[in-house]
C-alpha cells in the first residue's frame, strides 16, 4: 500500500481527532475535572443582588469597618469597635472557587469582637469570604478574596 499525500493528511487529521477526543472523553469523566456552577440556585439569587449592594455599601459608610485579616491560627475577622459585638448576629460564608465541596459556612458566635476561623478548616489556596451580618436592625455585607 503506497501512502500519497492526500492520504496522509487525511490519516494525519484523523490521528488528531482521535487525540483531542480521547481528552475530552478523560476531562468528562473524570470527577477531579468537575465542571461546577459558581452558585446552585443562580437565578434566585439574582432577585437579592440590589439588597446585597444596598447592604455592602451601609458596611462601607461605617466609620470603624468590618477587618478581615489572615493570621499564623487562620482568618481573623475583627467587628467594628464602635459596635456592641453582643448584638451582632449573622454568617460567615467561605467559598473555595477551585473546588465546591470545600465550601463552608459558620454561624457568627461571638464573646469578644474577634471571630477566628482555624487554619486547620482551611485548604491552601483562594478563599472568598461574604460576611453577612446584622445589628440593632441593621444589616451589613461584606466581601473579601483572600489567599490562604
Amino acid at each position: 500500500m503506497k501512502i500519497n499525500w492526500g492520504k496522509g493528511i487525511v490519516i494525519a487529521f484523523a490521528l488528531f481527532m482521535a487525540f483531542i477526543l480521547f481528552f475530552v472523553f478523560l476531562v468528562q469523566s473524570d470527577s477531579k475535572y468537575d465542571n461546577e456552577l459558581v452558585t446552585e440556585d443562580y437565578y434566585k439569587k439574582e432577585g437579592t443582588v440590589q439588597s446585597d449592594i444596598d447592604k455592602e455599601e451601609r458596611a462601607n459608610k461605617l466609620i470603624n469597618k468590618l477587618e478581615i485579616k489572615t493570621t499564623t491560627e487562620g482568618i481573623d475577622v475583627v467587628f467594628p469597635a464602635d459596635i456592641d459585638y453582643k448584638t451582632i448576629k449573622g454568617k460567615v460564608s467561605l467559598y473555595r472557587p477551585s473546588n465546591q465541596k470545600l465550601d463552608f459556612e459558620i454561624p457568627i458566635s461571638l464573646s469578644s469582637p474577634h471571630l477566628l476561623i482555624p487554619k486547620s478548616n482551611l485548604v491552601g489556596g483562594r478563599w472568598d469570604i461574604n460576611i453577612a451580618w446584622s445589628s440593632n436592625g441593621k444589616e451589613y455585607l461584606s466581601k473579601k478574596s483572600i489567599y490562604f
